[in-house]
């Protein structure tokens, strides 16, 4: 090893540790928040704990169709009439009477029960109701408040927004909700040797991750703002990372030490504070973390496909859900079918699809493919040293289902 590679090496973070710091620098910094409507708040986290705004039922409700009745029966049917949902209260209901009612209707006062219509009848002149079972008091009545009281907590800060949050944030009397803010996303993807078209000619390539990084960090809950490409170029390299208005700038390759790679140079010239500098990790080891004196944060992934997509499951993700107030994931780990070879001091990260229970290594796992990665479900944490099948490793999840059956193993 040269005297520059074993610096970096002795620079470089262990990959859980570049994590954990990545995960403390975004439950760090300033979070914004803001009252959303329910179709602008699917998604997001709660900025505040969500406390019921009314009682839930808010009044006695009946759970079925059937007849509400005041005593023991028989009952005598009071009228023609039914008490339907949505419609003001009933009058009181005597006891030893009966009145039909249907699900979700407000229960009259003086009733004891509600009797479903299929376990009642009436006689031929339907005068009077009989019970075909036994009637318990409150049976099929909904109490006010049995859901929660007002002023009850029902969800904590920080729980994701789902659909079913939504429909409970509505039921409780809420027309917004208090969610955080996304954080704001800039990438800036770097290289004079990039095409955004055509086929790849005269030592230009495509661009694999301008159309690929906005996406993703959007699904990792990003508010992506926009994505440019910028030329081999420090002075504009250094005047799009000093002027951006996002909370993370997410830049791609220059992390190195070549001729162009510009990175390092402009986080020296801008002051800024480099927390990760380096990662024991294959692919992805030029990876960085930075913090400039504006409180921005700078992601720098290394430029080859499945490099930069190690950076993103390393650094990004993890600043971005503590920016967001987002919970960690439970890990989950799974025992890898086939033995899967591994650096001899660095972690290393490898496309897996889970079958039977179990984690299968892909193949066209290189730090340019993208290949294995786009079919698989995960990554699969390795340690140094490799491992045998049927050890039990942790998986790194991705944000969307796999689709495929995993035809490249």
């Amino acid at each position: 090893m040269t005297g520059q590679g074993a610096q970096e090496r002795h620079r470089a973070t262990p990959w859980g540790d570049a994590r954990a710091v990545a995960a403390r620098e975004g439950r760090a910094g300033p979070t914004r928040s803001r009252r959303a409507a329910p179709e602008h708040a699917l998604g997001r986290v709660l900025a505040e704990p969500l406390v019921a705004l009314t009682d839930l039922p808010s009044f006695d409700t009946s759970a079925m169709d059937g007849w509400a009745v005041a005593g023991p029966g028989p009952w005598a049917v009071a009228g023609s009439g039914s008490v339907l949902a949505g419609h003001a209260t009933a009058a009181e209901l005597p006891d030893g009477s009966a009145v039909r009612i249907a699900t979700g209707a407000r229960v009259p006062p003086g009733a004891t029960a509600v009797v479903r219509a299929e376990h009642s009848r009436t006689e031929a002149d339907g005068a009077r109701l009989h019970a075909e079972r036994e009637v318990l008091p409150g049976q099929d009545i909904r109490p006010r408040g049995q859901e929660c009281r007002s002023g009850d907590e029902l969800l904590p800060a920080g729980s994701p927004v789902t659909p079913a949050v939504l429909g409970l944030a509505a039921a409780a009397g809420y027309d917004e909700l208090p969610v955080v803010e996304q954080p704001r996303v800039e990438v800036l993807v770097l290289g004079d040797e990039l095409l955004t078209a055509g086929l790849p000619h005269d030592g230009l390539i495509r661009d694999a991750l301008g159309p690929m990084l906005g996406p993703w960090l959007a699904a990792l809950g990003a508010d992506v703002v926009a994505t440019r490409r910028i030329g081999d170029d420090a002075e504009a390299l250094y005047a799009a990372v000093t002027g951006s208005p996002a909370d993370v700038v997410v830049t791609t390759g220059g992390t190195a030490a070549g001729p162009v790679d510009h990175v390092h140079p402009v986080l020296r010239k801008a002051g800024a504070e480099l927390l990760v500098d380096g990662v024991k990790v294959r692919p992805g080891h030029p990876m960085l973390l930075a913090r400039l004196g504006t409180g921005t944060h700078l992601v720098g992934l290394p430029g080859n496909p499945l490099a930069a997509v190690s950076g993103l499951l390393t650094l990004a993700e993890p600043l971005l859900r503590g920016l967001a107030g987002r919970p960690a994931p439970e890990p989950y780990r799974l025992p890898v079918r086939d033995e899967v070879h591994g650096h001899p001091y660095d972690t290393r990260l490898v496309p897996v699809v889970r079958r039977a229970g179990q984690a299968v290594p892909l193949h066209y796992n290189g730090p340019a493919m993208l290949r294995g990665i786009a079919a698989a479900d995960g990554l699969v944490v390795v340690p140094p040293g490799g491992a045998a099948p049927g050890d039990v490793l942790e998986i790194l999840g991705l944000p969307w289902p796999s689709t495929t059956e995993g035809c490249f193993t």
